[in-house]
Protein backbone atom coordinates (compact mmCIF):
# COMPACT_ATOMS: atom_id res chain seq x y z
CA UNK A 1 0.00 0.00 0.00
CA UNK A 2 1.36 3.35 -0.69
CA UNK A 3 0.63 6.35 0.34
CA UNK A 4 -0.39 9.51 -2.35
CA UNK A 5 -0.50 13.51 -1.69
CA UNK A 6 -2.44 14.82 -4.01
CA UNK A 7 -3.23 18.46 -4.38
CA UNK A 8 -6.09 20.05 -7.19
CA UNK A 9 -5.66 23.75 -7.93
CA UNK A 10 -9.08 26.00 -8.35
CA UNK A 11 -9.83 25.05 -11.48
CA UNK A 12 -10.04 21.97 -10.70
CA UNK A 13 -12.57 22.33 -7.63
CA UNK A 14 -14.25 25.03 -9.77
CA UNK A 15 -18.24 23.66 -9.62
CA UNK A 16 -20.54 20.69 -8.47
CA UNK A 17 -18.93 18.93 -12.06
CA UNK A 18 -15.56 19.85 -11.61
CA UNK A 19 -15.80 18.85 -7.78
CA UNK A 20 -17.09 15.44 -8.69
CA UNK A 21 -14.68 14.84 -11.13
CA UNK A 22 -12.22 15.02 -8.35
CA UNK A 23 -14.00 12.84 -5.95
CA UNK A 24 -13.91 10.22 -8.63
CA UNK A 25 -9.88 10.69 -9.17
CA UNK A 26 -9.34 10.27 -5.17
CA UNK A 27 -11.95 7.26 -5.32
CA UNK A 28 -10.01 5.70 -7.87
CA UNK A 29 -6.45 6.24 -6.46
CA UNK A 30 -8.39 5.00 -3.04
CA UNK A 31 -9.71 1.77 -4.79
CA UNK A 32 -6.23 0.90 -6.64
CA UNK A 33 -5.23 0.17 -2.47
CA UNK A 34 -3.26 3.61 -1.54
CA UNK A 35 -3.87 6.05 1.52
CA UNK A 36 -4.61 9.50 0.01
CA UNK A 37 -4.32 12.70 1.28
CA UNK A 38 -6.02 15.71 -0.91
CA UNK A 39 -5.06 19.31 -1.21
CA UNK A 40 -7.15 21.84 -2.42
CA UNK A 41 -6.69 25.30 -3.32
CA UNK A 42 -9.69 27.67 -3.25
CA UNK A 43 -12.63 27.52 -6.39
CA UNK A 44 -12.24 29.32 -9.40
CA UNK A 45 -11.47 32.65 -9.12
CA UNK A 46 -12.88 33.12 -4.98
CA UNK A 47 -9.49 34.76 -4.07
CA UNK A 48 -9.97 37.13 -6.49
CA UNK A 49 -13.20 37.99 -5.74
CA UNK A 50 -12.05 37.57 -1.86
CA UNK A 51 -9.35 40.24 -2.71
CA UNK A 52 -11.55 42.97 -4.63
CA UNK A 53 -14.05 42.42 -1.59
CA UNK A 54 -11.62 43.88 0.84
CA UNK A 55 -10.97 46.54 -1.78
CA UNK A 56 -14.54 47.49 -1.53
CA UNK A 57 -14.08 48.37 2.06
CA UNK A 58 -10.36 49.55 2.46
CA UNK A 59 -7.78 50.86 0.67
CA UNK A 60 -4.71 49.28 2.06
CA UNK A 61 -6.41 46.16 4.21
CA UNK A 62 -4.44 44.83 7.08
CA UNK A 63 -2.23 41.95 6.56
CA UNK A 64 -3.75 40.45 9.07
CA UNK A 65 -7.42 40.70 8.29
CA UNK A 66 -6.64 39.54 5.07
CA UNK A 67 -4.96 36.30 5.48
CA UNK A 68 -8.58 35.60 7.89
CA UNK A 69 -10.13 37.12 4.96
CA UNK A 70 -8.22 34.36 1.81
CA UNK A 71 -8.02 31.77 4.33
CA UNK A 72 -11.94 30.91 3.91
CA UNK A 73 -11.93 30.38 0.45
CA UNK A 74 -10.00 26.96 0.73
CA UNK A 75 -12.26 25.84 3.44
CA UNK A 76 -15.29 26.20 1.44
CA UNK A 77 -13.07 23.80 -1.08
CA UNK A 78 -12.54 21.32 1.24
CA UNK A 79 -15.78 21.24 2.90
CA UNK A 80 -17.63 20.75 -0.45
CA UNK A 81 -14.77 17.90 -1.50
CA UNK A 82 -15.49 16.10 1.35
CA UNK A 83 -19.07 15.80 0.70
CA UNK A 84 -18.62 14.88 -2.40
CA UNK A 85 -16.58 12.22 -1.30
CA UNK A 86 -19.14 10.80 1.11
CA UNK A 87 -21.97 10.91 -1.61
CA UNK A 88 -19.23 8.54 -3.50
CA UNK A 89 -19.03 6.44 -0.45
CA UNK A 90 -15.56 7.61 -0.31
CA UNK A 91 -15.17 8.01 3.99
CA UNK A 92 -13.67 11.30 4.17
CA UNK A 93 -12.86 14.12 5.95
CA UNK A 94 -11.69 17.96 5.98
CA UNK A 95 -9.26 19.92 8.07
CA UNK A 96 -8.23 23.51 7.61
CA UNK A 97 -4.34 23.90 7.60
CA UNK A 98 -3.88 24.28 11.10
CA UNK A 99 -6.07 21.45 12.33
CA UNK A 100 -3.36 19.98 9.77
CA UNK A 101 -0.89 20.99 12.01
CA UNK A 102 0.70 23.86 9.50
CA UNK A 103 2.68 26.46 12.00
CA UNK A 104 4.17 29.40 10.26
CA UNK A 105 6.13 32.49 10.68
CA UNK A 106 4.60 35.57 11.32
CA UNK A 107 5.02 37.01 7.88
CA UNK A 108 1.43 37.48 6.93
CA UNK A 109 0.26 37.18 2.92
CA UNK A 110 3.31 35.60 2.43
CA UNK A 111 4.41 33.24 5.59
CA UNK A 112 6.26 30.15 5.65
CA UNK A 113 6.15 26.89 7.08
CA UNK A 114 7.94 26.23 10.44
CA UNK A 115 6.57 23.28 11.51
CA UNK A 116 4.39 20.53 10.92
CA UNK A 117 2.87 18.30 13.19
CA UNK A 118 0.85 15.61 11.21
CA UNK A 119 -0.62 13.43 14.26
CA UNK A 120 -4.06 14.51 13.37
CA UNK A 121 -3.46 13.69 9.46
CA UNK A 122 -1.95 10.06 10.36
CA UNK A 123 -4.72 9.61 13.25
CA UNK A 124 -7.62 10.21 10.44
CA UNK A 125 -5.38 7.96 7.81
CA UNK A 126 -5.68 5.28 10.41
CA UNK A 127 -9.19 5.47 10.27
CA UNK A 128 -9.72 4.53 6.52
CA UNK A 129 -10.50 8.28 5.73
CA UNK A 130 -9.50 10.60 2.89
CA UNK A 131 -8.16 13.41 4.29
CA UNK A 132 -8.85 16.46 2.82
CA UNK A 133 -7.21 19.46 4.00
CA UNK A 134 -6.93 23.02 2.80
CA UNK A 135 -3.54 24.45 0.99
CA UNK A 136 -2.27 27.49 1.29
CA UNK A 137 -3.03 28.64 4.91
CA UNK A 138 -1.62 27.98 8.62
CA UNK A 139 -1.34 29.28 12.03
CA UNK A 140 1.52 31.13 13.59
CA UNK A 141 2.50 31.36 17.25
CA UNK A 142 0.40 34.06 18.03
CA UNK A 143 -2.68 31.45 16.72
CA UNK A 144 -3.39 34.07 14.04
CA UNK A 145 -4.26 33.08 10.41
CA UNK A 146 -1.63 33.25 7.78
CA UNK A 147 -1.41 32.56 4.50
CA UNK A 148 1.63 31.22 2.07
CA UNK A 149 1.27 33.54 -0.68
CA UNK A 150 -0.29 32.65 -4.10
CA UNK A 151 0.60 28.96 -4.91
CA UNK A 152 0.96 27.89 -1.53
CA UNK A 153 -1.26 25.36 -1.86
CA UNK A 154 1.43 23.39 -3.72
CA UNK A 155 3.73 24.41 -1.23
CA UNK A 156 1.50 22.66 1.40
CA UNK A 157 1.21 20.21 -0.56
CA UNK A 158 4.67 18.77 -1.02
CA UNK A 159 5.37 19.73 2.61
CA UNK A 160 2.56 17.43 3.75
CA UNK A 161 4.43 14.85 1.23
CA UNK A 162 7.65 15.26 2.69
CA UNK A 163 6.31 14.94 6.59
CA UNK A 164 4.12 12.12 5.84
CA UNK A 165 7.22 10.11 3.87
CA UNK A 166 4.28 9.60 0.68
CA UNK A 167 5.60 7.78 -2.16
CA UNK A 168 4.32 10.02 -4.66
CA UNK A 169 3.03 13.91 -4.58
CA UNK A 170 0.71 14.61 -7.83
CA UNK A 171 -0.07 18.17 -8.51
CA UNK A 172 -3.16 18.15 -10.56
CA UNK A 173 -3.76 21.27 -13.42
CA UNK A 174 -5.67 22.18 -16.13
CA UNK A 175 -2.64 21.43 -18.34
CA UNK A 176 -1.12 17.38 -19.00
CA UNK A 177 2.24 18.67 -17.48
CA UNK A 178 4.80 20.50 -17.86
CA UNK A 179 5.60 21.89 -21.09
CA UNK A 180 8.74 23.44 -23.16
CA UNK A 181 6.66 27.03 -23.13
CA UNK A 182 2.77 27.60 -21.95
CA UNK A 183 0.79 25.44 -24.32
CA UNK A 184 -2.43 27.90 -24.68
CA UNK A 185 0.06 30.31 -26.24
CA UNK A 186 2.90 28.56 -28.15
CA UNK A 187 1.49 26.20 -30.50
CA UNK A 188 4.90 24.19 -31.00
CA UNK A 189 5.23 23.48 -27.29
CA UNK A 190 6.16 19.96 -26.08
CA UNK A 191 5.22 18.42 -22.98
CA UNK A 192 8.16 17.10 -21.18
CA UNK A 193 8.42 13.37 -19.79
CA UNK A 194 10.29 14.60 -17.31
CA UNK A 195 12.64 16.95 -15.69
CA UNK A 196 15.18 17.65 -12.81
CA UNK A 197 14.59 19.57 -9.82
CA UNK A 198 16.54 22.41 -10.54
CA UNK A 199 15.41 23.04 -13.91
CA UNK A 200 12.12 23.22 -12.36
CA UNK A 201 12.74 25.58 -9.73
CA UNK A 202 14.26 27.74 -12.43
CA UNK A 203 11.45 27.45 -14.79
CA UNK A 204 9.01 28.36 -11.55
CA UNK A 205 11.09 31.34 -10.72
CA UNK A 206 10.55 32.33 -14.30
CA UNK A 207 7.37 33.04 -14.42
CA UNK A 208 6.55 29.17 -15.72
CA UNK A 209 2.65 28.60 -13.67
CA UNK A 210 2.92 25.05 -13.60
CA UNK A 211 4.47 24.58 -10.08
CA UNK A 212 5.19 27.02 -7.98
CA UNK A 213 8.89 27.67 -6.91
CA UNK A 214 8.75 27.34 -2.93
CA UNK A 215 7.21 23.84 -3.25
CA UNK A 216 9.72 22.62 -6.20
CA UNK A 217 12.83 24.29 -3.22
CA UNK A 218 11.06 21.91 -0.83
CA UNK A 219 10.65 18.79 -2.75
CA UNK A 220 14.44 18.89 -4.04
CA UNK A 221 15.16 19.47 -0.36
CA UNK A 222 13.20 15.99 0.91
CA UNK A 223 13.48 14.24 -2.27
CA UNK A 224 9.99 14.04 -3.18
CA UNK A 225 9.11 13.25 -6.39
CA UNK A 226 6.82 14.79 -7.97
CA UNK A 227 4.49 14.65 -10.89
CA UNK A 228 2.23 17.38 -12.66
CA UNK A 229 -0.87 15.78 -14.20
CA UNK A 230 -4.23 17.28 -16.02
CA UNK A 231 -7.09 16.58 -13.28
CA UNK A 232 -9.23 16.72 -17.22
CA UNK A 233 -7.54 14.62 -19.52
CA UNK A 234 -6.50 11.14 -17.82
CA UNK A 235 -3.16 10.68 -19.71
CA UNK A 236 0.68 10.26 -18.14
CA UNK A 237 1.87 13.61 -17.01
CA UNK A 238 5.39 15.59 -16.30
CA UNK A 239 7.97 13.36 -13.36
CA UNK A 240 9.76 16.04 -10.97
CA UNK A 241 13.13 14.19 -9.25
CA UNK A 242 16.50 14.66 -8.87
CA UNK A 243 18.21 13.48 -11.88
CA UNK A 244 16.23 13.19 -15.63
CA UNK A 245 16.67 12.13 -19.21
CA UNK A 246 18.10 15.04 -20.96
CA UNK A 247 15.69 13.75 -24.38
CA UNK A 248 18.37 15.49 -26.79
CA UNK A 249 17.34 19.12 -25.90
CA UNK A 250 19.63 21.98 -25.05
CA UNK A 251 17.15 23.64 -23.04
CA UNK A 252 13.46 22.14 -21.20
CA UNK A 253 12.04 25.50 -21.42
CA UNK A 254 10.84 29.09 -22.41
CA UNK A 255 9.32 31.09 -19.52
CA UNK A 256 7.57 34.60 -19.67
CA UNK A 257 7.01 37.01 -16.34
CA UNK A 258 5.40 39.79 -16.00
CA UNK A 259 5.33 40.33 -12.68
CA UNK A 260 8.61 42.35 -12.57
CA UNK A 261 9.48 45.62 -11.83
CA UNK A 262 13.06 47.64 -12.27
CA UNK A 263 14.15 49.82 -9.47
CA UNK A 264 17.15 52.00 -10.52
CA UNK A 265 18.81 54.21 -8.24
CA UNK A 266 20.87 56.79 -9.60
CA UNK A 267 23.90 58.31 -8.22
CA UNK A 268 24.76 56.24 -5.52
CA UNK A 269 27.95 57.29 -3.58
CA UNK A 270 30.58 54.53 -4.82
CA UNK A 271 32.06 53.53 -1.19
CA UNK A 272 31.84 50.28 0.45
CA UNK A 273 28.90 48.44 1.99
CA UNK A 274 26.29 50.53 -0.11
CA UNK A 275 24.36 47.58 -1.78
CA UNK A 276 24.26 46.10 1.70
CA UNK A 277 22.56 49.65 2.84
CA UNK A 278 20.00 49.02 -0.20
CA UNK A 279 19.26 45.88 -0.68
CA UNK A 280 19.26 45.28 3.93
CA UNK A 281 16.26 47.70 3.76
CA UNK A 282 14.50 45.57 1.10
CA UNK A 283 15.49 41.93 2.97
CA UNK A 284 13.74 43.31 6.22
CA UNK A 285 10.51 43.71 4.63
CA UNK A 286 10.35 40.67 2.49
CA UNK A 287 10.74 41.81 -1.02
CA UNK A 288 12.87 39.81 -2.98
CA UNK A 289 15.05 41.43 -5.40
CA UNK A 290 16.43 39.30 -8.60
CA UNK A 291 18.52 40.79 -11.17
CA UNK A 292 21.24 43.29 -10.05
CA UNK A 293 23.36 45.22 -12.23
CA UNK A 294 25.73 47.70 -10.93
CA UNK A 295 27.16 50.70 -13.20
CA UNK A 296 31.45 51.17 -13.25
CA UNK A 297 32.15 53.92 -10.91
CA UNK A 298 32.78 57.29 -12.27
CA UNK A 299 32.91 60.99 -10.40
CA UNK A 300 32.91 58.83 -7.15
CA UNK A 301 29.17 57.45 -7.88
CA UNK A 302 27.67 54.80 -9.26
CA UNK A 303 24.06 53.57 -10.20
CA UNK A 304 22.30 50.17 -8.65
CA UNK A 305 19.47 48.98 -11.01
CA UNK A 306 17.79 45.75 -10.16
CA UNK A 307 13.87 44.15 -10.70
CA UNK A 308 11.88 43.19 -7.68
CA UNK A 309 8.26 41.60 -8.01
CA UNK A 310 5.58 44.12 -10.03
CA UNK A 311 3.51 43.73 -6.93
CA UNK A 312 6.11 45.26 -4.40
CA UNK A 313 7.48 47.78 -7.07
CA UNK A 314 5.49 50.64 -4.78
CA UNK A 315 6.19 49.80 -1.71
CA UNK A 316 9.95 49.19 -2.57
CA UNK A 317 10.27 52.01 -3.68
CA UNK A 318 8.60 53.94 -0.75
CA UNK A 319 10.82 52.06 1.67
CA UNK A 320 14.02 53.48 -0.45
CA UNK A 321 12.82 56.87 -0.36
CA UNK A 322 11.63 57.02 3.13
CA UNK A 323 15.47 55.98 3.55
CA UNK A 324 17.39 57.51 1.02
CA UNK A 325 19.59 59.39 3.04
CA UNK A 326 21.11 56.11 4.29
CA UNK A 327 22.71 55.82 0.26
CA UNK A 328 23.55 59.68 -0.82
CA UNK A 329 19.70 60.94 -1.76
CA UNK A 330 20.68 59.18 -5.14
CA UNK A 331 17.61 59.75 -7.76
CA UNK A 332 14.73 56.63 -7.26
CA UNK A 333 13.21 55.65 -10.90
CA UNK A 334 10.28 52.83 -10.90
CA UNK A 335 9.51 51.11 -14.49
CA UNK A 336 6.80 48.56 -14.84
CA UNK A 337 5.97 48.35 -18.22
CA UNK A 338 8.49 45.52 -18.44
CA UNK A 339 8.67 41.48 -18.35
CA UNK A 340 11.35 38.92 -17.50
CA UNK A 341 11.82 35.84 -20.47
CA UNK A 342 14.08 33.38 -19.36
CA UNK A 343 14.93 29.67 -21.01
CA UNK A 344 16.10 26.87 -18.86
CA UNK A 345 18.27 23.31 -19.20
CA UNK A 346 20.69 21.48 -17.60
CA UNK A 347 22.47 21.04 -21.66
CA UNK A 348 23.22 24.63 -21.64
CA UNK A 349 26.49 23.71 -19.38
CA UNK A 350 28.48 21.42 -21.99
CA UNK A 351 27.20 24.02 -24.65
CA UNK A 352 28.58 26.90 -26.45
CA UNK A 353 26.68 29.39 -28.13
CA UNK A 354 23.41 29.70 -26.41
CA UNK A 355 23.09 33.18 -25.20
CA UNK A 356 23.94 33.91 -28.99
CA UNK A 357 21.01 32.41 -30.41
CA UNK A 358 18.85 33.53 -27.88
CA UNK A 359 19.74 37.34 -28.63
CA UNK A 360 19.93 36.30 -32.27
CA UNK A 361 16.17 35.33 -32.43
CA UNK A 362 15.20 38.73 -30.07
CA UNK A 363 17.10 40.62 -32.85
CA UNK A 364 15.36 39.18 -35.88
CA UNK A 365 12.32 40.42 -33.71
CA UNK A 366 13.83 43.93 -33.39
CA UNK A 367 13.40 43.62 -29.46
CA UNK A 368 15.60 45.42 -27.62
CA UNK A 369 17.16 43.90 -24.49
CA UNK A 370 17.38 46.15 -21.40
CA UNK A 371 19.15 43.41 -18.58
CA UNK A 372 20.62 40.21 -19.18
CA UNK A 373 21.10 37.47 -16.09
CA UNK A 374 23.02 34.16 -16.61
CA UNK A 375 23.58 31.39 -14.15
CA UNK A 376 24.68 27.61 -15.48
CA UNK A 377 21.37 26.28 -16.46
CA UNK A 378 19.70 29.92 -17.16
CA UNK A 379 19.60 33.14 -18.90
CA UNK A 380 16.98 35.65 -18.15
CA UNK A 381 16.61 39.28 -20.41
CA UNK A 382 14.67 42.29 -19.30
CA UNK A 383 12.27 43.47 -22.18
CA UNK A 384 9.32 45.59 -23.11
CA UNK A 385 6.18 43.94 -21.80
CA UNK A 386 4.20 44.19 -25.11
CA UNK A 387 6.65 42.44 -26.81
CA UNK A 388 7.03 39.51 -23.99
CA UNK A 389 4.83 36.87 -25.84
CA UNK A 390 6.74 37.23 -29.36
CA UNK A 391 9.92 37.34 -27.69
CA UNK A 392 8.58 33.46 -26.23
CA UNK A 393 7.52 32.18 -29.42
CA UNK A 394 10.71 33.31 -31.70
CA UNK A 395 13.12 32.26 -28.60
CA UNK A 396 10.96 28.59 -28.33
CA UNK A 397 11.30 28.47 -32.38
CA UNK A 398 15.10 29.03 -32.47
CA UNK A 399 16.37 25.88 -29.76
CA UNK A 400 13.01 23.64 -29.53
CA UNK A 401 12.17 21.53 -33.35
Amino acid sequence: MALIVQKFGGTSVKDRTRIFNVARIVMDTRNAGNDVVVVVSAQGDTTDDLIAKAGEISINPSQREMDMLLATGEQISISLLAMALQELGVPAISLTGWQAGFVTDRAYTKARIKRLDTERVESELARNRVVVVAGFQGLNRSEDVTTLGRGGSDTSAVALAAALHADRCQIFTDVEGVFTADPRKIRKARKLKEITFDEMLELATSGAQVLNNRSVELAKKYNVELEVISSINPVPGTVVKEEADMEGMLIKGVAKDTNVAVISILGVPDVPGMSFKVFSLLGQRNINVDIILQSSGQDGHKDLIFTVPRDDGDNAVSILNTNSARFGGGKIILRKNIAKVSIVGAGMQSHAGVAATMFEALAAQNINIHMISTSEIKISVIIDEKQADRAVEAIHDAFIH
